[in-house]
């Protein structure tokens, strides 16, 4: 019985009857928990042939542990119009009987075996024939070296310092534009006129500056992206 023994091993026995009369035949073995016949009895033919399927079950193999099982075939001829083959064995006689005796033998696979398994199961290396001529392509995006990114921390630093500037600018002309409402509203004399100039003149300083500083950065962020 080859391995490994984690799944049923079949093994075939075939009996041949060489004589001109019919034989009866039965199949015994020491581990019969262990194996499953099929047949394991029957009547040969003369001339003819059975085939015997032994089939071992599965079972946690010790290679250090000698195999002691064991099969015996009994044959005897037949009697004629056989009706009970219990009968048969029965009513035999001890020297109508004949008997062959087999040993079990259990082989692990050899390890080069397995290996030479393994390999022919693997498929093929499959070898690329497109090869890279020349150095390879250079990114789109270009690294700086640390000079270039020194300069541009720093700008970004000015803009950044700009803008907190013209935001308190912002914020201050803010302010004043209130306490210039507050003195208009306050001041009852004061003509319609000269309260709409002030206020106008109060609302354009804000807005110029927000635009040059929008142009101010927009510059310097075309300039770092570019």
């Amino acid at each position: 019985f080859p391995g490994p023994f984690t799944d049923v091993v079949t093994t075939n026995l075939k009996l041949r009857n060489p004589s001109d009369r019919k034989v009866c035949f039965k199949v015994k073995t020491t581990a019969p928990r262990r194996y499953c016949v099929r047949p394991n009895s029957g009547i040969i033919d003369p001339g003819s042939s059975v085939i015997v399927s032994v089939m071992l079950q599965p079972f946690d193999y010790d290679p250090n542990e000698k195999s002691k099982h064991k099969f015996m075939v009994q044959t005897t001829y037949a009697p004629p119009n056989i009706t009970d083959m219990e009968a048969v064995w029965k009513e035999a006689k001890p020297d109508e009987l004949m008997d062959s005796k087999l040993r079990c033998v259990f082989e692990m696979p050899n390890e080069n075996d397995k290996l030479n398994d393994i390999d022919a199961s693997k498929p093929a290396p499959v070898l690329s024939t497109s090869k890279q001529d020349g150095p390879m392509p250079k990114s789109h995006s270009v690294s700086l070296n640390d000079t270039e990114t020194r300069k541009l921390v720093e700008e970004c630093k000015r803009l950044q310092a700009e803008i907190m500037k013209l935001t308190d600018e912002n914020r201050h002309l803010r302010d004043e534009g209130l306490r210039l409402r507050k003195v208009a509203h306050s001041d009852k004399s004061a003509s319609p006129t000269a309260l709409a100039l002030r206020d106008n003149g109060s609302n354009s300083l804000p807005s110029l500056l927000v635009v040059i500083a929008a142009i101010f950065i927009g510059f310097f962020l075309g300039k770092f992206i570019l």
